[in-house]
């Protein structure tokens, strides 16, 4: 590879089998990646020096990889490292589910876990995840697919990776979302807002949701979420440069209530503005907003 230039970017496509890995791939390839599934590790280096030519534009390269290929582990683990060492930037995109869900997924579809054997999907799922701990653990990117449709997974993915993206130092997503339905496996910082006073419980806010003005003002108006913003957003002024420093290129700041409906919808439209101001880029995302099932 002496004398060809290398690709400027390989993101490594892997994670739990069942969680989305293709669709990610796929929306990769929506905004211009050129993308190779299913690919053993041993063949990165190669495909990727047949990819890329001295005449051709920098390419941005995804490749899927999955447990089914044979030494996955071991052979990923020396790609990355090879990559690393010529120079390519590389990053790795990891998508998990809950284990309910991911049984789910493999009874509606009919198709056998590759890890099930004679134990069951459940149990294979539970060695899988024993046998990518490492790989995660190192993943730039961690999706929790378990509460999103493909649609959803698709538009977080292009999030993470659109051309944009690379024009900032820090990406920022801020998302609200009810504890009541499980709280996120994929944001970085966590916080709990059940401890203000719940609009759900006065009559005329119930049916409308944070993005209305009269929560917001319900919410927003109260001293102790005066309080609480003041200390948040300390925090949050004081770890961006951090993280920006330490070369974190994505973080996730999730906000949450019981229902996902009223308190952390109002709290997280104001984070985001806040983060906004302060100049990176920045997406947000009701998860939530939308389950009425119970109360806030």
């Amino acid at each position: 590879m002496t004398n060809e230039r290398e690709p400027d970017e390989a993101v490594i496509i892997t994670g739990l089998s069942g969680a989305g890995r293709s669709t990610a791939a796929d929306a990769l390839e929506d905004i211009g990646y050129f993308v190779i599934d299913n690919m053993p590790p041993s063949l990165i280096l190669r495909v990727i020096e047949l990819a890329y030519t001295a005449e051709a534009e920098p390419l941005r390269m995804a490749l899927g990889c999955d447990i089914r290929e044979g030494a996955f582990l071991e052979g990923l683990d020396e790609a990355l490292r090879s990559l690393v060492e010529r120079g390519v930037k590389v990053q790795v995109l990891f998508c998990e589910a809950s284990d309910d869900v991911l049984v789910r997924r493999f009874d509606e579809s009919r198709r056998p876990h590759p890890l099930a054997g004679q134990e069951g999907v459940r149990e294979g799922i539970q060695r899988e995840r024993t046998m990518l701990a490492d790989l995660k653990s190192i993943a730039d990117f961690i999706i929790d697919t378990s509460a999103l449709n493909v649609h959803q997974l698709r538009d977080r993915v292009k999030t993470y990776f659109a051309e944009s993206a690379h024009t900032q130092p820090l990406r920022v997503t801020v998302y609200s979302f009810g504890f009541k339905y499980g709280p996120p496996r994929d944001a970085d910082l966590v916080f709990d807002v059940r401890f203000l006073p719940n609009p759900h419980w006065i009559d005329h806010l119930r049916p409308l949701s944070g993005k209305s003005e009269a929560v917001r003002e319900y919410v927003l108006m109260r001293p102790e979420t005066a309080e609480f913003q003041s200390h948040l957003y300390s925090l949050i002024d004081f770890l961006l440069p951090h993280y920006v420093a330490e070369g974190k290129s994505y973080l996730v700041i999730a906000i949450g209530c019981t229902g996902g409906r009223h308190r952390s919808v109002a709290l997280a439209q104001d984070l985001s503005d806040h983060v906004e101001k302060l100049g990176y880029g920045v997406t947000l995302t009701h998860r939530d907003v939308d389950n009425v099932r119970k109360a806030d």
